[in-house]
């Protein structure tokens, strides 16, 4: 340690220390003296990692011979204890922490330690950040600095998500926050200030917000704020205008967010199709992508990252894509790209989803893309939110506020615009026919009436939902533009229900999951599309033929599937490619009503995250 190195310089010059200095001079022990009064320990806390020293932050206690350590929290790292005996490992190769022979000088050195330096309550991270903050405030090498310079150089030491509102006592008329990965914006009132991750909170206070950036703070009264950078840079942010009602985030007479927002889905469809298609002379405008069109155009390949349904709606366009525009589609688990060596270059496009617009994984995912000089291009819901600034370009699904966890409207917009992408991308490529684009865009123009048509006509399922809420599994089952629909169904019913469900492509089933098909199994078969149809049909046969229980999605006219099925919910028909927006509405109403009927918190399921804004 280098604690007394300083003082003991200046005692030999003759010179006073000052009063602030934490060492003491060994002049004396130099001097062979034996009878000074040492110190027996000596507590230390090291935080310097990114001053160019590859050592994880840590904290500890030294005797003559022992050293206890605890590298807490940080980043990626989940925590660690160190003790060495220096006695018997002067090298300290043997971390003798929970060893039963050193059990009771660990509690003692752990008394120590916490009796001479900080307290830590918790294992949280955020823990932590405080702690530095106080360290640094406290202590930083006897310069006196404010509670917001203490912030900054704190921050400066933090890698990794936060998004965080920092109160300190002595400073009770003020709120300092900061963001790094996580959502985070001011709302500005009236003689008031409103701090959050969303808007939805305080769209009935105000309507104007400022979005922070990653690497930004403010420093926040009642009466105003200030922004700049974690390193002192003063910044002028831009104030939003929101453009939800406070009408939109309340349940209007509903029972539930979740299914108001199934109802809503013929409006929000609607929407974000308004000003976008023009059935007169069969053309789509995607004004938020025209700037780079030549380039998606011309692109190698289209790369698409996403997480939960989110990555349903990606695979559905990965079909859509490959027919319409003939254009190769590799969709990945933003999750598990940003860990792969993934070959991505300036010819591909990268195309990240999400219905916030601030999923943690899928902002990985875009960086790296970014990194690589790819084009990189977003499709979300929330105006304003990180994917929609820190893309290339983009376009908005204008499905209006979710509330309800789990997403229902997000993904019928979502496909409504990767449908818009693909149609658009196959008339720019010259790969799609005329008569078969004007009769997509004709369609679609069609699609709300349609689902509206399967919400008039929904009351059998809630007589479905009472004979199956308390299945124990369920089975969905799909092919090409439906597989992704089944994986959806499944997911929605485990998401608010709690019930079992896998989804399977169809004729996978006999790879495995037929072993499990009997009496007591329901399977959700959607078969909506006409050129799978009699493959449908045989995988239906073979659940009868093991005695499994059908519930069928299909179309009007689908008699045969009907006629297989223990229970069915027909759809109007339509283009097989634009059938995922009929598909979903059935499966989203099942889950729902099942999870009624089981007691289940529809809104907020347990354990889950409307965003998913750390990894």
């Amino acid at each position: 340690m280098n604690l007394d190195f300083a003082q003991t310089f200046l005692d030999y010059a003759g010179l006073s220390e000052p009063p602030d200095m934490q060492g003491r001079s060994i002049k004396p022990l130099l001097n062979g003296r034996e009878d000074v009064n040492w110190r027996d320990s000596i507590y230390y806390h090291y935080y310097e990692y990114d001053a160019g020293f590859n050592t994880r932050p840590h904290y500890g206690v030294k005797t003559h011979r022992y050293k206890l350590i605890y590298y807490y929290p940080f980043r990626d790292f989940s925590g660690e204890w160190e003790l060495f005996d220096l006695e018997e490992d002067p090298h300290e190769m043997y971390n003798a922490y929970g060893d039963e022979a050193y059990t009771d000088v660990q509690c003692s050195l752990k008394k120590e330690l916490k009796n001479k330096g900080r307290t830590f309550h918790t294992d949280t991270d955020t823990e932590v950040i405080a702690q530095l903050i106080e360290e640094i405030y406290e202590n930083n090498n006897g310069e006196e600095i404010t509670f917001e310079q203490a912030v900054q150089m704190a921050l400066q030491q933090v890698v990794g998500t936060y998004g965080l509102a920092i109160l300190n006592v002595e400073e009770p008329n003020r709120i300092i926050v900061a963001r790094k990965g996580s959502p985070l914006l001011l709302g500005i009132g009236d003689g008031e200030m409103f701090i959050a991750s969303d808007a939805s909170p305080i769209v009935e206070h105000t309507k104007k917000v400022i979005y922070l950036d990653d690497g930004e703070m403010a420093i926040v009264t009642k009466d105003g704020y200030e922004v700049k950078t974690i390193n002192d840079e003063p910044l002028t942010k831009k104030v939003h205008e929101l453009a939800m009602s406070i009408e939109e985030i309340e349940k209007g007479g509903y029972p539930h967010f979740m299914l108001k927002e199934i109802f809503e889905q013929p409006r929000a469809i609607s929407d974000c199709l308004r000003g976008r298609i023009n059935v007169e002379d069969h053309s789509i405008q995607l004004g938020g992508i025209a700037d780079v069109l030549d380039k998606v155009v011309n692109a190698n390949r289209l790369i698409i990252a996403a997480c939960g349904t989110s990555w349903h709606a990606g695979l559905v366009a990965e079909y859509l894509f490959e027919h319409l525009a003939k254009l190769s589609v590799e969709v990945e688990y933003a999750s598990e790209f940003r860990y792969r060596e993934a070959l991505i270059d300036e010819d591909d496009v990268m195309l990240v989803i999400s219905q916030s617009g601030e999923t943690a994984d899928t902002l990985a995912a875009l960086r790296t893309a970014k990194e690589r000089g790819a084009l990189t291009l977003g499709v979300c819901n929330v105006v304003g939110s990180t994917i929609a600034r820190d893309t290339d370009a983009g376009v908005y699904t204008h499905a209006g506020p979710e509330i309800g966890v789990a997403s229902t409207k997000a993904f019928t917009t979502q496909v409504s615009v990767l449908a818009m992408m693909a149609i658009l991308l196959g008339q720019k490529r010259g790969v799609l026919d005329e008569d078969y684009a004007a009769r997509l865009i004709e369609e679609l123009d069609r699609i709300p009436g349609k689902v509206q048509k399967i919400l008039d006509n929904s009351d059998s399922l809630k007589d479905m939902a009472r004979l199956f809420s308390y299945a124990p599994n369920f089975l969905y089952l799909g092919r090409t533009y439906n597989f992704p629909v089944a994986l959806e169904g499944a997911l929605k019913l485990k998401e608010i229900s709690y019930i079992h469900a896998e989804g399977y492509p169809a004729a996978e089933m006999k790879h495995g999951p037929i072993a499990l098909i009997d009496e007591m199994m329901p399977v959700v078969v959607v078969a909506a599309t006409d050129h799978t149809n009699e493959k449908m049909i045989s995988n239906i046969e073979e659940v009868k033929a093991r005695e499994g229980r059908i519930i069928s999605i299909t179309g009007e006219d689908n008699d045969e599937v009907i006629n297989l099925s223990e229970f069915s919910c027909p759809i109007p028909e339509t283009e097989d490619c634009l059938s995922p927006m009929l598909t979903t509405i059935p499966l989203q109403l099942l889950s729902y009503y099942i999870a009624v009927n089981r007691g289940c918190n529809v809104d907020q399921p347990r354990n889950l995250a409307k965003s998913v804004t750390v990894e």
